[in-house]
């Protein structure tokens, strides 16, 4: 490969990124830059300042400016920080999750009408070069060898589904929990029902799906949906890929959905769960989730014990 290559493909990507419309019709009445500071505020609940600028690469002048302008428009909030009260946290407002969803449905039909070029034999070709190209130049070592090395929880990106997603949380959950707990085809059939009951009648002021995101592929999910109970959300199918475990994507996902269930103005989460499923219980147990009833049972081929936890949002944390 030589220089005169890549630039070559340079050029030829510079022409399709053209033919996508970006830094026109697609992220008006937002500059590129601009988009970029919601997607990120968007996918990441709560975002510090400091941490929005180093992700972005901007100058800490220009990223003021953005976020003077967006909080002047109504889209952001800024308040002290969690962890450090030197640094200033970033949080979209409800008009902000608007415009950036806008911006992202637009992006995704652009895309989608991309790739509606594409012959279907041709795209996994396609998604493997893009990975191997992102795989290569991406090196994160620093040695060039080519070896992105482990990856990192700031690489996990929390995003809403796009399509094909809520297929594949019905996929996932049947093959893992049939791999890891010997589940049978039941449980497959009841995630199935939960997922075609969301994806045919929810509100998404009240309820909302989050997809965790590594490297362009889905690695966990959960969803918060509205339960019998007045008042009350319920946490579904909270799940994490085995090879993304231990980057905090578990706590990530019932991090967002607890909080978009505390500004939703829910009174508690409520979830069912079973007592063989250990590393979910301690994320429950973690944020603040009580242990309030649990009782034997037997399904999808297996003696269990299933166990109700509930969530107290008015509770003062301790």
């Amino acid at each position: 490969m030589t220089v005169q290559d890549i630039r070559s493909f340079n050029r030829f990507y510079t022409n399709v990124i053209g033919a996508l419309d970006y830094g026109r019709r697609l992220y008006a009445p937002y500059t590129l830059t601009e988009s970029r500071v919601l997607y990120e505020l968007a996918h990441a609940h709560r975002t510090d300042a400091a941490d929005l600028r180093a992700q972005l690469h901007l100058d800490a002048g220009y990223l003021t400016r953005i976020l003077n302008k967006f909080e002047q428009d109504g889209l952001v909030e800024r308040g002290p920080s969690d962890t450090d009260p030197r640094r200033r946290r970033i949080t979209l407002t409800a008009p902000g999750r608007e415009a950036a969803a806008l911006l992202d449905e637009r992006a995704r039909e652009t895309v989608g009408a991309m790739l509606d070029t594409v012959r279907a034999e041709d795209r996994p070709r396609l998604a493997e070069a893009m990975r191997t190209v992102r795989t290569i130049l991406g090196d994160g070592d620093g040695d060039g060898d080519g070896d992105r090395g482990a990856p990192r929880p700031e690489d996990v990106v929390l995003r809403e589904p796009a399509p094909g997603d809520l297929g594949w949380i019905v996929q996932r959950n049947a093959v893992l929990y049939a791999a890891e707990y010997g589940f049978d085809a039941d449980y497959e059939a009841l995630v199935a029902r939960v997922v075609a009951d969301y994806g045919e009648d929810h509100d998404p002021r009240l309820e909302r799906t989050w997809i965790a995101e590594l490297d362009g592929r889905p690695v966990g999910c959960v969803m918060c949906v509205r339960d019998d109970t007045p008042g009350a959300a319920r946490l579904r199918l909270l799940l994490v890929e085995p090879d993304a475990r231990g980057l905090g994507i578990g706590d990530r996902l019932v991090g967002a959905l607890v909080d978009f269930a505390r500004e939703t103005g829910y009174r508690e989460v409520v979830l069912w769960t079973n007592d063989i499923l250990g590393a979910a219980r301690r994320i429950y147990q973690r944020h603040g989730f009580v242990l309030v009833a649990e009782k034997p049972h037997h399904s999808f081929g297996q003696d269990l014990t299933g166990q109700d936890w509930r969530l107290d949002l008015h509770a003062t944390p301790e």
